[in-house]
């Protein structure tokens, strides 16, 4: 079962980091196969994809990454969220893990270890 690929949803406003969070994904075995830019398209494509982790951005347009979450876990309580954000402000990613979130990464993070975390995700979702 370790060759099976995590589908990927990566929601975050700003194009460069939807690319390095997919690059990072797929150096470790993952599929990006939606990408967001606003809390709006990360709640519909969840809805159409049904990916096995999304990547979400606390601070977004239209719908902020909390909001999105909610939702999404309305939708599924059973969803692997992990949240991005670029401030260490504790109160919003205690927010967010009291919403459903499985994880949070901050984006000043060394892909190194963002891909240490995504391995270790995959690992527990795949049983390995």
């Amino acid at each position: 079962m370790s060759n099976t690929i995590i589908r990927l949803l990566v929601a975050d406003d700003e194009r460069h980091l939807r690319k390095t969070f997919s690059l990072a994904a797929r150096l470790v075995g993952y599929e990006t196969i939606a990408e967001a830019s606003n809390g709006n398209e990360a709640v519909a494509l969840y809805q159409q994809h049904k990916p096995d982790l999304v990547l979400l951005d606390i601070n977004m347009p239209v719908k902020t990454g909390l909001e999105a979450l909610e939702e999404i876990i309305a939708l599924d309580p059973d969803a692997n969220v992990i949240i991005l954000t670029s401030l260490a402000d504790q109160e919003s990613v205690d927010k967010a893990l009291e919403l459903g979130a499985t994880n949070y990464i901050l984006k000043s993070t060394p892909i190194d270890k963002i891909k240490t975390i995504l391995t270790e995700f995959k690992q527990d979702f795949l049983g390995d």
